[in-house]
């Protein structure tokens, strides 16, 4: 429902955003580090969530449009994104869970310093 365009651009919209090349896939980055990527030839995403909001959003559709990657990466809360089968505004929700996620992390990291 989603394509490689409206994942870009949602993902881009998100502030201090920049997209940078990461192996065979496109990376989205906040202040250098990753929030989500894209695969354009399978139109499969990723993001880098909470594991409670992997939790949420892989129960929305039974694992569908969103599921964990397989292995240690998605123990740690990556989770890849169906384009086919996402909704807009899930996808929306889920980058933005993966920024808010991503900057949290940097700031309590500056906070025990």
């Amino acid at each position: 429902m989603v394509d490689v365009h409206t994942f870009k651009t949602l993902a881009l919209a998100l502030p201090d955003t920049e997209e940078l090349p990461h192996f065979d896939r496109a990376s989205f980055r906040w202040k250098k580090k990753i929030f989500a990527t894209l695969r354009e030839s399978d139109s499969l995403g990723m993001v880098q969530l909470s594991l409670t909001d992997q939790d949420v959003f892989c129960a929305f559709d039974s694992g569908q449009a969103f599921y964990p990657v397989p292995n240690a990466w998605g123990k740690g809360g990556s989770t890849f994104v169906n384009l086919s089968l996402v909704r807009e505004d899930m996808l929306a929700d889920a980058l933005n869970c993966a920024y808010q996620n991503l900057i949290s992390k940097h700031t309590a990291k500056g906070k025990k310093k």
